[in-house]
Protein backbone atom coordinates (compact mmCIF):
# COMPACT_ATOMS: atom_id res chain seq x y z
CA UNK A 1 0.00 0.00 0.00
CA UNK A 2 0.76 3.72 -0.35
CA UNK A 3 0.46 6.66 1.94
CA UNK A 4 -3.19 7.65 1.68
CA UNK A 5 -5.53 9.88 3.30
CA UNK A 6 -7.80 8.57 5.29
CA UNK A 7 -11.31 10.30 6.87
CA UNK A 8 -11.68 9.19 10.86
CA UNK A 9 -15.35 7.84 11.28
CA UNK A 10 -16.67 9.62 14.42
CA UNK A 11 -19.86 6.94 14.94
CA UNK A 12 -17.14 4.19 15.38
CA UNK A 13 -14.17 6.46 17.00
CA UNK A 14 -13.98 7.84 20.21
CA UNK A 15 -11.19 10.26 23.06
CA UNK A 16 -11.49 8.79 26.44
CA UNK A 17 -10.09 10.67 29.49
CA UNK A 18 -9.89 9.32 33.13
CA UNK A 19 -8.57 11.31 36.05
CA UNK A 20 -8.00 9.99 39.71
CA UNK A 21 -10.50 12.14 42.07
CA UNK A 22 -10.45 12.31 46.05
CA UNK A 23 -7.55 10.44 45.57
CA UNK A 24 -9.69 6.93 45.80
CA UNK A 25 -11.54 7.00 42.49
CA UNK A 26 -11.63 8.28 38.84
CA UNK A 27 -13.78 10.14 37.21
CA UNK A 28 -14.14 9.32 33.30
CA UNK A 29 -15.47 11.58 30.35
CA UNK A 30 -14.99 11.48 26.66
CA UNK A 31 -14.89 14.23 23.89
CA UNK A 32 -18.24 13.91 21.73
CA UNK A 33 -16.70 16.43 18.40
CA UNK A 34 -13.47 15.98 16.92
CA UNK A 35 -11.23 15.71 14.01
CA UNK A 36 -8.44 14.30 12.22
CA UNK A 37 -6.18 14.72 9.09
CA UNK A 38 -4.77 11.29 8.95
CA UNK A 39 -2.01 10.23 5.99
CA UNK A 40 -1.26 6.69 6.58
CA UNK A 41 -0.71 3.22 5.08
CA UNK A 42 -1.93 1.12 7.72
CA UNK A 43 0.22 -1.56 7.07
CA UNK A 44 3.27 0.76 7.57
CA UNK A 45 2.77 3.37 10.06
CA UNK A 46 6.06 4.74 10.15
CA UNK A 47 5.59 7.58 8.09
CA UNK A 48 1.94 8.69 8.39
CA UNK A 49 1.39 12.01 9.65
CA UNK A 50 -1.49 12.19 12.02
CA UNK A 51 -2.94 15.66 13.10
CA UNK A 52 -5.97 15.92 15.32
CA UNK A 53 -8.41 18.93 16.37
CA UNK A 54 -10.63 18.28 19.35
CA UNK A 55 -13.69 20.39 20.42
CA UNK A 56 -12.95 21.10 23.79
CA UNK A 57 -16.43 22.28 24.64
CA UNK A 58 -17.65 19.10 23.48
CA UNK A 59 -16.43 17.46 26.64
CA UNK A 60 -18.70 14.71 28.35
CA UNK A 61 -18.41 13.34 31.75
CA UNK A 62 -22.57 12.38 32.37
CA UNK A 63 -22.29 15.34 35.17
CA UNK A 64 -23.19 18.91 33.73
CA UNK A 65 -22.23 21.20 36.85
CA UNK A 66 -18.77 18.89 35.52
CA UNK A 67 -18.75 19.57 32.60
CA UNK A 68 -19.29 23.49 32.90
CA UNK A 69 -16.53 23.87 35.38
CA UNK A 70 -14.32 21.68 33.20
CA UNK A 71 -15.16 24.16 30.18
CA UNK A 72 -14.70 27.55 32.04
CA UNK A 73 -11.32 29.53 32.87
CA UNK A 74 -10.25 26.96 35.48
CA UNK A 75 -9.92 24.06 33.03
CA UNK A 76 -10.53 24.49 29.66
CA UNK A 77 -11.45 28.29 29.21
CA UNK A 78 -13.15 26.88 25.52
CA UNK A 79 -14.34 30.94 25.13
CA UNK A 80 -10.64 31.32 24.28
CA UNK A 81 -8.88 28.02 23.28
CA UNK A 82 -11.48 26.31 21.64
CA UNK A 83 -9.92 23.61 20.65
CA UNK A 84 -7.14 21.06 22.02
CA UNK A 85 -5.01 19.55 19.11
CA UNK A 86 -2.43 17.04 18.73
CA UNK A 87 0.01 16.63 15.58
CA UNK A 88 2.50 13.60 15.20
CA UNK A 89 6.28 14.27 14.82
CA UNK A 90 7.28 10.51 14.88
CA UNK A 91 6.26 7.22 15.01
CA UNK A 92 8.34 4.40 15.78
CA UNK A 93 7.25 0.85 15.01
CA UNK A 94 7.51 -1.26 18.64
CA UNK A 95 6.44 -4.55 17.24
CA UNK A 96 4.11 -6.39 15.31
CA UNK A 97 1.37 -3.61 14.89
CA UNK A 98 2.54 -1.88 17.80
CA UNK A 99 3.84 1.88 17.78
CA UNK A 100 4.78 4.60 19.80
CA UNK A 101 3.25 7.60 18.29
CA UNK A 102 5.27 10.72 19.61
CA UNK A 103 3.38 14.35 18.78
CA UNK A 104 2.83 18.07 20.19
CA UNK A 105 -0.31 18.20 22.48
CA UNK A 106 -1.85 21.74 22.44
CA UNK A 107 -3.63 22.84 25.31
CA UNK A 108 -4.58 26.58 26.43
CA UNK A 109 -2.23 27.25 23.66
CA UNK A 110 0.25 25.67 25.74
CA UNK A 111 1.92 22.95 23.52
CA UNK A 112 4.04 19.79 24.67
CA UNK A 113 4.90 16.41 23.82
CA UNK A 114 3.26 13.59 24.54
CA UNK A 115 3.87 10.15 23.68
CA UNK A 116 1.25 7.75 22.96
CA UNK A 117 1.08 3.88 22.55
CA UNK A 118 -0.68 2.82 19.03
CA UNK A 119 -1.83 -0.89 17.87
CA UNK A 120 -3.29 -1.65 14.16
CA UNK A 121 -6.35 -3.43 14.98
CA UNK A 122 -6.34 -5.08 11.10
CA UNK A 123 -8.00 -3.39 8.51
CA UNK A 124 -10.81 -4.60 6.11
CA UNK A 125 -13.69 -3.66 3.55
CA UNK A 126 -16.36 -2.31 4.74
CA UNK A 127 -19.95 -4.50 3.88
CA UNK A 128 -22.04 -1.71 3.58
CA UNK A 129 -19.89 1.55 1.98
CA UNK A 130 -17.40 -0.85 0.25
CA UNK A 131 -14.41 1.23 1.49
CA UNK A 132 -11.22 0.10 2.79
CA UNK A 133 -11.30 0.87 6.62
CA UNK A 134 -8.77 0.21 9.41
CA UNK A 135 -8.60 0.25 13.09
CA UNK A 136 -6.26 1.75 15.86
CA UNK A 137 -5.99 1.78 19.32
CA UNK A 138 -3.91 4.38 21.38
CA UNK A 139 -3.37 4.83 25.06
CA UNK A 140 -1.48 8.03 26.69
CA UNK A 141 -0.91 10.24 29.64
CA UNK A 142 0.41 13.42 30.79
CA UNK A 143 0.19 15.95 33.59
CA UNK A 144 -2.58 18.25 32.92
CA UNK A 145 -0.55 21.00 35.03
CA UNK A 146 1.67 21.34 32.16
CA UNK A 147 -0.66 22.70 30.17
CA UNK A 148 -1.74 25.26 33.11
CA UNK A 149 -4.65 23.35 33.93
CA UNK A 150 -4.09 24.09 37.89
CA UNK A 151 -7.44 23.95 39.36
CA UNK A 152 -7.57 21.71 42.41
CA UNK A 153 -9.02 21.88 46.11
CA UNK A 154 -6.78 20.58 49.59
CA UNK A 155 -9.28 17.56 51.01
CA UNK A 156 -9.64 17.59 54.64
CA UNK A 157 -8.45 14.02 55.07
CA UNK A 158 -5.40 14.70 53.04
CA UNK A 159 -4.34 15.04 49.32
CA UNK A 160 -6.24 16.48 46.96
CA UNK A 161 -9.83 16.48 45.06
CA UNK A 162 -8.12 16.27 41.45
CA UNK A 163 -4.92 13.93 40.14
CA UNK A 164 -2.74 15.68 37.68
CA UNK A 165 -2.07 12.42 35.62
CA UNK A 166 -4.62 12.30 32.68
CA UNK A 167 -4.75 8.93 30.93
CA UNK A 168 -5.74 9.20 27.26
CA UNK A 169 -7.48 5.73 25.58
CA UNK A 170 -8.68 6.57 21.80
CA UNK A 171 -10.25 4.03 19.71
CA UNK A 172 -10.07 5.43 15.77
CA UNK A 173 -11.71 3.76 12.62
CA UNK A 174 -10.67 5.53 9.83
CA UNK A 175 -11.66 4.85 6.03
CA UNK A 176 -10.52 5.62 2.26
Amino acid sequence: MTVEKWNIDPAHSSIEFQVKHMMVSKVKGAFKTFEADVEMDPENLADAKIKFSVDAASVDTRQAQRDGHLKSEDFFNVEKYPHVTFASTEIIPDGDNEYEVKGDLTIRDVTKPVQFHVTYEGSGKDPNTGNMVAGFEGSGKFNRKDFGLNYNAALETGGVLIGDEVKLNIQIEASK
